[in-house]
């Protein structure tokens, strides 16, 4: 593996992370200060927030899955009851379609969006909204080039969406605007140009889809076992062509990997941190796919936590994090800029550290207890629960400007 390549890996992810968070520590960065000693009420309210909404301690693995359990009903485990599937197979396909594009749709949906769900008359914003919108959409045939069978992504289908067909699907308007609206109909339909264009990798055993992946991470499997680290790597390799057009280096998109001056190893790669959140968000919601169609998933903690405001914003709320100076609390920030890059990459590494105390602290094993089920059970819902603490409509500490692709 080049060293260009290895940043398009969890690996380099974590590495780099825990390089930042050693700047930080030093009190060398240009942008926060960190205090460790905070960290240990950061773990009392996330067991504290995992205890009362897992009492019996069976804590899912975080992805999107769960954001489509309403009320306690599983919408899309209801659907695919109803569906005579030919095989396992058949059914992982579905599932990686509705998972790729589901968690494509997933960046921030900004505050004041929301989502009238027909079920329950709620009315459902953030991840919870879009997850149910998106979910709406693929189950209707929205994404499917088959009347017949709704349930599908097709690459024709999604190479020719509009954004005035996922204004109608996400409820939008004048009254209802969803950040990032143009991004993310650009993400799906270069999502259905590469698949449609990678016939080989997409299309194996079906018309091109990006349910093709299942396929193309069945075929690399030793036995019946696929690493979640591979997984990754998968997505990277196949799905890293749909992403904007940011550092490219020898070639090679980088996608969600950003630069910092304070970060130097001394080779090509020096000043770049890769972080490939969303990629890794949608690594975790294959595992049970993967799971359900008889794979075993190995080294769950291969994956890394994910650099989102959530997770980031409950080590600013909490004190772990502070920045050098307070105004930067009211600016807009890119999220190239070196004060995300820096908060993003430090949350990584810090979710390492929390999960280490975590465990600690209940006797249980990193196989026991993978970093997956501490990001849900969890660190997201604890960050949430002390952004709505601070601030009335529950935003992050920092205000991003995002295109729809990254947060």
């Amino acid at each position: 593996m080049t060293e260009i390549s290895s940043l398009l890996s969890a690996r380099a992810v974590r590495e780099r992370a825990h390089q930042m968070l050693s700047l930080g520590l030093a009190d060398k960065l240009p942008h926060f200060r960190v205090e460790l000693d905070n960290l240990d009420a950061i773990a009392d309210l996330v067991l504290d927030v995992t205890g009362k909404a897992y009492p019996n301690g069976d804590v899912p693995f975080h992805s999107r899955w769960r954001h489509f359990v309403v009320g306690g009903v599983d919408r899309w485990a209801a659907i695919a009851g109803t569906v005579s599937w030919p095989d396992a197979a058949a059914r992982a396909r579905a599932e990686f379609d509705l998972a790729i594009t589901s968690v494509l749709l997933d960046a921030g949906a900004g505050a004041s969006w929301r989502y009238h769900d027909a079920v329950t008359d709620m009315r459902i914003g953030r991840s919870e909204g879009l997850a149910l919108a998106s979910l709406d959409m693929f189950a209707s045939g929205a994404f499917s080039a088959d009347a017949n069978n709704p349930l599908r992504a097709d690459a024709a289908k999604l190479k020719q969406l509009a954004v005035a067909d996922l204004e109608r699907g996400f409820q939008v308007g004048p009254d209802n605007p969803l950040v990032g609206l143009e991004g993310r109909v650009a993400l799906l339909r270069r999502l259905g140009e590469v698949a449609a264009a990678r016939p080989e990798i997409f299309g194996g055993k079906d018309r091109p889809r990006p349910g093709g992946l299942f396929d193309q991470l069945a075929a690399g499997a030793t036995g019946a076992r696929i690493e979640a680290a591979d997984i990754l790597l998968q997505v990277l390799l196949q799905l890293g062509p749909i992403w904007p057009s940011r550092l490219t280096l020898q070639g090679t998109a980088l996608g969600d990997c950003w630069r910092h001056t304070s970060l130097v190893t001394g080779d090509a790669t020096t000043g770049l941190v890769p972080l490939h959140k969303l990629s890794q968000w949608l690594s975790y919601s294959l595992i049970e796919p993967l799971q359900r169609a008889g794979f075993e998933v190995a080294d769950i903690d291969g994956l890394t936590g994910l650099a989102e405001y959530r997770n980031g914003g409950l080590f600013v709320d909490g004190g772990v994090l502070s920045l050098r100076d307070p105004a930067d609390a009211g600016r807009a920030h890119e999220v190239g800029s070196l004060l995300v890059v820096e908060w993003r990459a430090m949350t990584v590494a810090l979710l390492d550290r929390l999960a280490e105390l975590i465990r600690k602290r209940t006797g249980a094993s990193a196989e026991q207890l993978p970093l997956a089920r501490i990001l849900e059970g969890g660190t997201w819902a604890a960050g949430r629960k002390l952004a709505f603490a601070r601030r009335p409509d529950g935003s992050p500490p920092l205000t991003i400007i995002s295109d729809g692709t990254v947060f």
